[in-house]
């Protein structure tokens, strides 16, 4: 039997304060990563991921599932 995958929002920014590219998971309370490129944060922000659904599990706690997302029709003519 298979894991479910999980599809979360990452969104990412450069950060001035932090002089770093900052990546968070809205749908999971408290889960971020940062890195010196976007690539890096990206990655990072991918195993803080399976960090928080590792730690959720094992405690128990339940996994919100990620917040449908909607993209703009754009009509082409």
């Amino acid at each position: 039997m298979r894991e479910p995958e999980y599809k979360y929002t990452i969104e990412i920014f450069w950060s001035d304060e932090d002089g770093c590219f900052i990546a968070c998971v809205p749908d999971l309370e408290n889960c971020a990563a940062w890195g010196m490129t976007y690539e890096e944060a990206l990655t990072r922000a991918h195993l803080a991921i399976q960090a928080d659904l590792v730690s959720r599990r094992v405690f128990g706690e339940p996994i919100p599932g990620p917040t449908p997302q909607v993209l703009a029709q754009q009509s082409i003519g």
